[in-house]
């Protein structure tokens, strides 16, 4: 079984395209990564009787903190890691080909917000800037490089300089993206007020045990009046990931075409809920082709009938980290 490639993943837009790219790299991985051979085998299932998305098992996301997850035998050019506490055991994501996550997350920003060009891309990621095999800073470094503009950049615990930057960019009227880490944006708006209601600011997630958890409702408000801004924008992301999917308001994500959400019943998680249901989230990236598009996360949410969906908060006795892990 061959697995698509990039063109055929990043080009899927319609239903029949994504069953049809999913069973693809389902078969393909279900023979060539050895970790996700060995969890269907031990479900019991034959890869041959899985005729649609739906049908497909997720592993578990534990596993990226304890085994190799990937399909192909080619040499690893990246390990992305997630955060984590002392004494945390973390997730590693061996990525042997960097492209298809430049152009899983180039390509989404451009579907969800237009050319990177237009912006000026401002961001406050201190937790993220201060250890090695970040996903997080991985993309917005390349999303700051591709804006082309001389005032993009990276801000580590300067806020100062942020709030100046920010004044300059409103008196000059440049669309303007902040991408920051919870805490940061908190800490920010603490000591600076700014009204700059065009700006879009997108939250990653996460205290990263620097503050209280808050529910989102409230965190957004606070960060809505800091900033200025009606709605307060977000990304899910994780480093088993490489795609997505993006919310522009009211804790409502969205994914591109390549990726989709599925909502497994916490009781038997081989069972799928309907809309409006809440259940564990499992995700279909197909941008993951090199080590597993199907993964069950911790998290627990719930889908909407047009495909959107939202994130109600974690599994108990989970860690905590990585994005949105907000309790809505």
């Amino acid at each position: 079984m061959d697995k698509p490639g990039k063109q055929e993943i990043f080009s899927i837009s319609t239903e029949e395209q994504f069953n049809d790219a999913a069973l693809q790299v389902f078969n393909y991985q279900a023979q060539h990564n050895p970790v996700y051979s060995q969890f269907i085998e031990g479900l019991k299932i034959d890869p041959s009787s899985i005729t649609s998305y739906s049908q497909i098992p997720f592993l578990p996301i534990e596993f990226f903190k304890s085994h190799t997850i990937l399909s192909t035998d080619a040499p690893v050019e990246v390990t992305f890691t997630s955060s984590g506490t002392t004494g945390m055991i973390t997730s590693s994501h061996r990525v042997t080909d960097k492209t298809w996550y430049e152009e899983s997350f180039r390509r989404a920003f451009n579907i969800f917000y237009g050319d990177i060009r237009d912006f000026t891309v401002l961001a406050l990621l201190p937790s993220y800037l201060e250890r090695e095999g970040s996903s997080l800073i991985y993309m917005v470094d390349d999303l700051i490089k591709q804006s082309n503009h001389p005032d993009s950049g990276f801000f580590l615990y300067n806020h100062d300089e942020l709030f100046h930057q920010l004044k300059k960019q409103q008196d000059a009227a440049k669309p303007t993206l902040l991408i920051g880490v919870t805490f940061g944006l908190l800490d920010f708006i603490e000591n600076h007020q700014v009204n700059f209601p065009e700006l879009v600011v997108m939250e990653t997630g996460g205290m990263k045990g620097r503050r209280k958890e808050m529910i989102r409702e409230e965190l957004h408000a606070i960060l809505g009046k800091g900033f200025g801004v009606k709605q307060i924008h977000s990304e899910y992301g994780m480093t088993e990931l490489l795609s997505q999917a993006y919310s522009k308001g009211d804790g409502i994500f969205n994914c591109p075409p390549w990726m989709k959400i599925i909502i497994r019943d916490t009781n038997d998680p081989l069972s799928t809920l309907q809309t409006g249901k809440t259940g564990g989230i499992s995700v279909i990236d197909l941008a993951n082709i090199n080590s597993c598009a199907f993964i069950a996360t911790q998290d627990l949410g719930r889908i909407y009938p047009d495909g959107s969906f939202e994130v109600l908060g974690r599994f108990d006795q989970s860690d905590i980290r990585g994005c949105n892990l907000l309790i809505a």
